[in-house]
């Protein structure tokens, strides 16, 4: 391994190449109109098909209503328990439904299992309501589109909040992929419900009591999160599967039947399982480049990673890694054990993979004595001659 370090205005960039030499990993095929495969740990994205069309998303898209929800929780705008009214237009809803009665009232609980278990599109419109700033479901949506891109969805234009058929209402493999990668990541407390296989809610809906989600079945690690299915859609589902430490995220969308949908469902998550692994590129507390010291009673000081810096790697492929380590200059003495120096990017450009990871001072180094500060004057007058300074280190 080398390490080349050259110093330029306020920052240093540290560069270590390394090499990994094997076949090439196979991409998943999907018969469906769009896909998308993500490493959820970070966020390199492992497959794709037509990934950025917008597309009727069915009731896939019921996980921007539900990320909403949780984000009112959170912000204390909504209660688990608090109950909810339920409108003429909410009830008038058909397709998957809890059965509500115009007029009741549903805790808010309830309502959010109703829509991640039951796909209640009656559910959904009872939470709108309540989010909505003009109490419509209409206005929820525009404020879902508007939230939507304040998050980063860039294909995504909502006109109602469970995927109700309509034309201006799509999504695109990449944004659901998105608000499911946030959800799981900011709401680990809520997200359990998406687990959940079955949910009575009166006994009403006795025939819609069980989720659709087929990963469900499978003692694989499946935890979430939407299916969804109309006429102009297919079937689709916003998957996650979880096993040890590691989580694929996925959207399979314009698929033809519910049996295609459960196959290539378990087909990519083992896909993801099988053709890829973590790869530790650096320890936690390992040395990664010795770091010029202005000022100070020794020259440099070591900078280390303090986590492993992992990152996904295809299991047979020819990868080159990019570790750059982005030092703050100058780096003036005195320093202090686990100061903060900068981070350390890694990229593997083959699969557009970017990590960034926390570098800090390995040890403490005094400030230099008279000698010191004079040699660092001079250095500093040649520096300004326009003269390039750098330096190689081969631990």
């Amino acid at each position: 391994m080398r390490i080349i370090v050259s110093i330029s205005g306020a920052t240093a960039a540290v560069v270590v190449a390394i090499f990994i030499f094997a076949t090439a990993a196979s991409a998943f095929q999907s018969s469906g109109r769009s896909m998308i495969a993500v490493d959820f740990a970070s966020g390199a994205v492992l497959a794709e098909k037509n990934a950025d069309t917008p597309l009727p998303p069915a009731s896939m898209s019921k996980i921007m209503t539900i990320y909403m929800a949780f984000e009112a929780l959170e912000q204390g705008r909504l209660q688990l328990d608090e109950m909810l009214p339920v409108s003429r237009a909410a009830a008038a809803y058909r397709g998957s439904t809890m059965f509500l009665r115009a007029g009741e009232r549903v805790s808010v609980e309830d309502l959010i299992r109703g829509v991640v278990v039951l796909s209640g599109n009656d559910a959904s419109a009872v939470l709108a309501e309540a989010l909505s700033p003009d109490g419509t479901e209409a206005g929820f949506a525009r404020l879902m589109t508007e939230r939507g891109q304040e998050l980063g969805l860039k294909s995504s234009n909502f006109t109602n909040s469970n995927g109700w058929p309509d034309p201006e209402h799509l999504m695109s493999a990449r944004d659901l992929a998105l608000i499911a990668t946030h959800i799981i990541r900011t709401y680990p407390e809520y997200y359990k419900y998406f687990a959940e296989k079955e949910f009575r809610h009166d006994d009403r809906a006795i025939e819609n009591r069980y989720n659709r989600n087929p990963l469900l079945k499978f003692d694989f690690g499946g935890d979430g999160l939407k299916t969804g299915y109309t006429r102009d859609a297919g079937y689709g589902i916003v998957g996650s599967v979880r096993r040890g430490n590691r989580r694929v995220v996925f959207v399979l969308a314009g698929l033809e039947t519910r049996g295609i949908r459960e196959i290539e469902s378990e087909r990519i998550a083992n896909w993801f399982f099988r053709q890829f692994e973590e790869k530790t590129i650096f320890k936690a507390g390992q040395t990664v480049v010795e770091v010029p010291v202005w000022m100070g009673d020794a020259p440099t000081v070591s900078a280390r990673v303090v986590n492993d810096a992992t990152i996904l790697l295809p299991a047979a492929s020819a990868a080159e890694i990019t570790a750059t380590a982005v030092i703050d200059m100058p780096v003036l003495a005195p320093i202090e054990e686990g100061q903060s120096l900068g981070q350390l990017e890694v990229t593997i450009p083959e699969l557009s993979i970017q990590a960034a990871y926390p570098l800090i001072a390995a040890n403490s180094l005094e400030r230099g004595g008279l000698l010191v500060r004079v040699m660092t004057a001079i250095r500093d007058l040649v520096d300004k001659s326009g003269i390039t300074t750098h330096s190689l280190f081969d631990p």
